[in-house]
């Protein structure tokens, strides 16, 4: 079977990546299409063809910048309409993970293949005029929509009025290819010598994110231990790093794939304290590194604590926040025994192989 795996905004290049070495694995000619990412390197393809057919103008400059951004909208019509006619030839299955502008892109894509779309997250977070109609005009367009958990499914059908035999609930996998990572790099200056328990906050930093109830969780804990919040901002965090306590330890900026496992394997415990969310990379990096995980009770994430991979506490509640880093980073054995859990979860029901064993179940359905 040829299938196309497409992100045209490279997106997620680490989740399009285990996703297509997995197919690939079980014997699929699979190609990504996507664009040069500019926040740093990408793996290497496993298996693969990786194509970089999308924004070809541009591509070099400053991710965000205002020439990149003008660049890709002046190609977005050519290169969805020149895809389109490439995927009639080449491909038996299109299976796009992310669509950039979803008002003019329900117009574009291929008529003449199976189209799937994976709804990484069911409704646009910060939409723009427009969006959300054109999210649920694409969930009609395709024959078939891949969620990661049984609350976004439930969300696509009670909520967006998505017909059920058109919802595939197909799992999230752990990250165990950022294990292996070839030239993986030591923590820097200021994180190598720390000797105190360090909880980790990882990821982009959004509003959705909770990274004030955190703080507000971190300073009513009162622990003598480290909180690392590592990642590149998406808002401002000025004031949030000014009234933070000292045992705060900030690293605001992109952190590259052979940088990411030097913080995970120092992590004791990894938090994730988010107000709303239907899946996480994050959180499947950190069961890919076998770390106990302390989340909010929102999206998938029961799902995943369900495995026994994670405590849970009300989003948005510092003081059960708080309650909870207490006991966890006092309790060696229970972080042990969440750490167990994360490798199970990992190797299991997170594996890779079985979920390109059920993506390949949904593509032969749709032929």
């Amino acid at each position: 079977m040829r299938v196309d795996v497409v992100d045209p905004s490279a997106y997620t290049p680490p989740y399009d990546h285990a996703l297509c070495a997995a197919l690939a694995r079980s014997g699929a000619q699979v190609r990504l299409q996507t664009s040069h990412f500019g926040y740093g390197p990408v793996p290497v393809p496993d298996g693969y063809e990786r194509v970089e057919r999308f924004y070809r103008r541009g591509a070099r400059a400053r991710p965000g910048s205002a020439l990149r951004f003008a660049a890709k909208v002046a190609q977005q019509v050519p290169d969805m309409l020149r895809y389109a006619r490439t995927a009639a030839r080449t491909a038996d299955v299109v299976h796009f993970q992310w669509l950039t502008v979803q008002q003019v892109d329900v117009h574009l894509l291929p008529r003449s293949r199976p189209l799937v779309l994976t709804a990484h997250d069911v409704q646009p977070r910060e939409p723009r005029r427009g969006q959300l109609a054109a999210q649920r005009a694409l969930y009609e367009r395709v024959d078939a929509v891949v969620v990661h958990s049984e609350h976004g499914r439930s969300r696509l059908v009670q909520t967006l009025g998505v017909a059920p035999s058109k919802v595939s609930v197909i799992a999230h996998g752990a990250f165990e290819h950022l294990t292996r990572v070839a030239g993986e790099q030591p923590l820097p200056d200021g994180f190598a010598g720390v000797r105190k328990p360090v909880v980790l906050c990882f990821g982009l930093l959004r509003p959705y994110k909770g990274i004030d109830v955190l703080l507000d969780a971190w300073r009513a804990a009162d622990l003598d231990a480290e909180l690392w919040i590592v990642g590149m901002p998406r808002m401002d965090i000025t004031a949030l790093r000014a009234a933070a306590p000292a045992s705060v330890r900030w690293l605001p900026r992109f952190v590259a794939d052979e940088q990411v496992a030097a913080y995970f394997r120092r992590a004791d415990l990894v938090v994730l304290p988010y107000r709303e969310i239907d899946q996480s990379g994050v959180l499947f990096t950190a069961l890919a590194f076998g770390r106990p995980l302390l989340l909010s009770a929102v999206g998938g994430f029961p799902e995943v604590a369900g495995h026994g991979a994670a405590v849970l506490v009300a989003p948005g509640d510092p003081l059960a926040l708080a309650q909870q880093l207490r006991r966890l980073v006092g309790d060696e054995d229970a972080r042990a025994r969440l750490a167990e859990g994360a490798r199970a979860a990992a190797a299991g029901p997170y594996s890779w192989d079985a979920i390109a064993a059920a993506h390949l179940r949904l593509y032969g359905s749709l032929r």
